[in-house]
């Protein structure tokens, strides 16, 4: 049975300081992996080890390009596993989504969902599981406004397969959910109903703009209504699930961060 953490932040630099002065206000803490692959100590590493005295930590990368077809890159896996060993994080995520081509770095970018690649997708996180050893591997649903005319799958169908077929967990971002059915018109409801229940394992809630018909993801809060509703359908699908509140652009104070946590947690019936 997966673990329940609670409510918790994606934790941004402009917040150290915040948590550095007082005890940590939410139930658990996310982290991206690469702001501390390198680090040997310092400040950061002192906001983090301040941070796992307190609560539950995830790691959360960006750089894994699990559906490229770049072989897998050895020494950010191996940086990363030392990480693992030096946190202990509850587990590691990383997007369904490919980031990199010929040893260059890109910006996440879907994948076309079909046969062929599943066996790749499959076959690429059943051998980055093999580097975390214990240590669960999520895998995160894009918000995406382009689709392949090569898929033959649903992005929904295709990650419950990899799930499936792989045994790693679904982080599912709901707000991600959201702005892909906004731009290829597709039942977010349905699209939850399509994953196991058992492989969900974490939530992210965000925010999103809209440009006319087109949705964006800009993990920009306050989380939107709609995403809202769809965390409130999330939760009698999945029942109680560790919920992080994502908010990356124009970061505001910790306090408002933490008023969106409350709010998740009151609709689930937790703690506020």
């Amino acid at each position: 049975m997966t673990p329940f953490y609670g409510h918790g932040i994606s934790l941004r630099p402009e917040h150290h300081p915040a948590v550095l002065a007082e005890p940590l206000p939410v139930d658990w803490v996310e982290v991206i992996s690469e702001r501390f692959l390198d680090a040997r100590g310092g400040a950061r590493f002192e906001v983090l080890e301040t941070v796992r005295r307190q609560a539950p930590v995830a790691l959360h990368g960006t750089s894994l390009s699990i559906g490229s077809v770049d072989p897998l890159d050895e020494s950010y896996l191996r940086r990363l596993r030392a990480l693992v060993d030096r946190v202990e994080p509850v587990w590691v995520s990383d997007h369904l989504a490919w980031s990199s081509l010929g040893g260059r770095d890109l910006e996440l970018l879907p994948l076309p969902y079909n046969e062929e690649c599943l066996r790749h997708v499959v076959r690429r996180a059943s051998a980055v599981q093999d580097v975390l050893g214990p240590t669960p591997l999520l895998l995160e649903n894009p918000a995406t406004c382009l689709e392949f005319t090569t898929s033959t799958l649903s992005e929904s169908e295709f990650l419950a397969a990899v799930a499936q077929q792989s045994g790693c967990g679904i982080l599912l971002d709901l707000n991600n959910v959201q702005v892909a059915a906004a731009n290829h018109a597709f039942d977010p409801a349905a699209y939850l109903d399509a994953l196991p229940v058992d492989a969900v394992r974490q939530i992210h809630l965000s925010g999103h703009v809209r440009h006319g018909a087109l949705a964006i993801d800009t993990h920009e809060g306050p989380i939107p209504d709609e995403v809202w509703s769809l965390y409130v359908q999330a939760l009698r699908r999945f029942g109680p699930v560790s919920t992080i509140v994502e908010w990356d652009t124009h970061v505001p104070p910790l306090p408002a961060l933490v008023a969106e946590c409350r709010k998740a947690a009151a609709m689930e019936g937790g703690p506020a």
